[in-house]
């Protein structure tokens, strides 16, 4: 019998100050996002998570149920969990689903006494950097 240890199939640098569960979501979105991750890949199961990046279980299947909950895997019978077929929405509810996030970034720039110019350009080097 072969022994393969599993891959996590994103990449995280965990950051002092942000709960684990918020980061392995994001890094996840992103790998989505960017196409690391496609639709029909197969998702580390829960225990696999939790062994890997070494978090509790507990918080593995939040993440898992989280993600879940917005789509972004789906668990098939018989395959278990995977990557979910992004579905096609319309520009208004892109927003919506962006709003918590979008209303974050205007505050922290804001809060830096950032322009929207620059704010802007940054967006625009991390859209270019994340490509599609």
């Amino acid at each position: 019998m072969r022994h393969n240890t599993a891959v996590i199939p994103f990449r995280l640098t965990f950051q002092p100050g942000t709960s684990l569960y918020e980061q392995v979501v994001y890094a996840v979105k992103r790998a989505i996002v960017s196409g690391q991750m496609r639709p029909g890949d197969s998702f580390p199961s829960v225990r696999v998570l939790s062994k890997e990046l070494k978090i509790n279980p507990n918080t593995a299947h939040k993440v898992v149920t989280q993600l879940i909950g917005e789509g972004l895997l789906e668990v098939r019978v018989g395959v278990g969990t995977v990557v979910a077929a992004l579905p096609t929405s319309t520009a208004t509810e892109r927003s919506r689903l962006l709003k918590q996030e979008l209303e974050q970034l205007v505050v922290e720039a804001k809060k830096l006494g950032m322009e929207l110019d620059d704010v802007l350009q940054a967006v625009t080097q991390h859209w270019k950097r994340l490509g599609r």
